[in-house]
């Protein structure tokens, strides 16, 4: 699709890792697992005891007591994020620019750690529901609260596709961009996960690995759930030059798709026609790409569905491709998930470095491609896919340009 050119050229991110984009950044090229035993419910509690846990973030460095009566720790994630991508990028948003800027999250589940604490109030200790319930669980606060910091006042909304819900966040950011419609944009994800009520939500449904998350693997057993934000300062490339700021790179284009068949198995056609739409948006061919950072959860379907997507879309070039799952050291991020794989992917491009699958075994024949095992490949990647494939079938695909 013609239009302009959509640089990024500002990243922040809170996760496992740390609070900045350069902990989250070193970790992942370094190959480094940020996996550990959990510290957010009581030890016990679940059959799972292992999550990515951004457990050094302490919101009392970043806000107010009074201002914490209103965000769940989802939206303080958030905003932590974007004053770091916005920061980072050198963008001034004045009054006119912020008529002109946009705001697009996605967050799966919104304040689930507040659900939890007022749920428990109400039934199991009889109390009062807080007056700041709503705003706190709102899966939007995040981006409002970023519109009022930073007096965005152009589109700002929330996007909810389950595990897809960043990569649709920041697709459709891109395409606000793009066409003209807004002349910048705050796009990415974020999530945590850790309350108890959901974590046993999670623990029912027998996906969570009682290890570690091995994405490709063979002997594989489930994916490792995380938690954190990662935000994108979008501008048109032109425009990033011509105030001489430092591009990440080029989002290039976006595709997405529903497999329209189950909740909760995934098919590789609908995969496979997300890849395609956003290669045919950005103008690419199959064989101009050279990495993609996959979904790759861990889960013994997932993969395999993935892997026969990849061959199906690229087949003999995806013997040349290289897939690597990213979760494998953050873990899986739900609705902020692609905004930090998008981070990661960007980074790999621009300092040609790609990122690997950690905790990797044993191949398997099923997922029979080049997943870079456990080291992260020092090589100069032009192109590349993010992929983002959710429960009930959503699946959002977004392609980068070094």
């Amino acid at each position: 699709m013609s239009g302009r050119r959509v640089a990024v050229t500002g990243i922040g991110v809170v996760s496992a890792f740390g609070d900045t984009f350069g902990e989250f950044w070193t970790g992942v090229a370094q190959g480094c697992s940020a996996i550990r035993p959990m510290i957010s419910v009581p030890a016990g509690s679940l059959r799972f005891t292992n999550a990515a846990e951004a457990a050094h973030f302490d919101p009392l460095k970043y806000f107010g007591e009074k201002e914490l009566d209103f965000l769940d720790r989802f939206a303080q994630f958030a905003v932590v994020a974007a004053r770091e991508a916005v920061r980072s990028s050198g963008l001034k948003i004045d009054a006119a620019r912020g008529q002109r800027t946009a705001i697009v999250t996605g967050s799966s589940a919104g304040g689930q750690a507040t659900k939890d604490e007022q749920f428990f109030n109400l039934y199991a200790a009889n109390q009062r529901v807080s007056p700041f319930t709503i705003p706190r669980v709102m899966g939007n606060a995040g981006a409002s609260r970023i519109s009022q910091e930073f007096g965005i006042s152009g589109p700002v909304y929330t996007v909810s596709t389950a595990c897809s819900s960043a990569n649709h966040a920041i697709g459709q950011a891109f395409w606000l961009v793009r066409s003209g419609m807004v002349d910048a944009a705050l796009a990415g994800g974020s999530e945590a996960p850790f309350s108890l009520g959901f974590l046993k939500s999670w623990e029912a449904m027998r996906v969570v690995s009682p290890d570690t998350c091995r994405p490709f693997s063979r002997g594989r057993r489930g994916l490792i759930l995380g938690e954190g934000a990662a935000m994108l300062v979008l501008e048109p490339l032109e425009a990033a030059r011509a105030r001489g700021a430092m591009v990440w790179g080029e989002i290039a284009g976006f595709g997405m798709s529903s497999d329209a068949h189950h909740l909760t198995q995934p098919l590789a056609q609908g995969a496979g026609q997300a890849m395609r739409a956003a290669l045919e948006d950005a103008g690419l061919a199959a064989e101009q790409i050279g990495y993609i950072n996959a979904h790759g959860t861990g889960t013994v379907s997932n993969d395999a569905t993935e892997s026969a997507a990849i061959h199906a879309v690229f087949g003999a070039h995806a013997r040349r491709l290289l897939v690597s799952s990213t979760k494998s050291m953050h873990g899986h991020a739900l609705g902020a998930a692609g905004a930090l794989e998008a981070a990661a992917t960007l980074a790999g491009l621009r300092g040609g470095i790609i990122p690997p699958t950690a905790n990797f075994t044993l191949p398997d024949p099923g997922c029979d491609l080049d997943v870079v095992p456990n080291h992260s490949r020092a090589v100069e990647i032009e192109c590349a896919l993010s992929n983002s494939f959710a429960f009930g079938g959503l699946n959002a695909v977004l392609a980068f340009r070094r």
